[in-house]
């Protein structure tokens, strides 16, 4: 597992080359518009800053149809912490990652597990429909 933090506040987390997964701290402070996901992710992720009495422009988004390949998931911590636990392909354990109150991660590569260091609340966005047991395989992970 690699680690690269561009900016304060933002890291990427690698294994063999293959981007895992996108922190975004809650102390990162960009000053403008910036999407840290490649276009081709099916789930993008974005830091929008904006001053109050911007508009934003009503706008819709038009019918389009894309194939999902891989479920990408994005988590708010909005209280407490949690230690993520990152996973390759043959389910090994790479490394793990602290997230505290205000981050948010995106998921989008190996497998991956949690365990609650705090009480926590955990806000999760990810693409659907949601397959059922179908949709994930579970599998024994390290007791960090």
């Amino acid at each position: 597992m690699r680690k690269e933090t561009p900016q304060t506040g933002l890291e990427y987390i690698y294994n063999d080359g293959e981007l895992y997964s996108i922190i975004l701290r809650d102390e990162y402070a960009g000053t403008s518009i910036n999407f840290f996901t490649p276009d081709s992710f099916s789930q993008q992720l974005g830091y929008l800053p904006h001053k109050a009495g911007n508009i934003i422009k009503p706008h819709l988004h038009k019918l389009s149809r894309r194939e999902v390949e891989y479920t990408h998931e994005v988590l708010f911590i909005k209280r407490g912490k949690v230690l993520v636990n990152f996973y390759d392909k043959q389910k090994a354990h790479l490394g793990s990652e602290t997230l505290g109150r205000g981050d948010v991660i995106l998921l989008c590569g190996g497998g991956h597990g949690f365990k609650v260091l705090e009480e926590c609340v955990m806000i999760e966005v990810k693409q659907g429909p949601f397959m059922g047991l179908e949709d994930k395989e579970r599998f024994d992970g390290v007791e960090k």
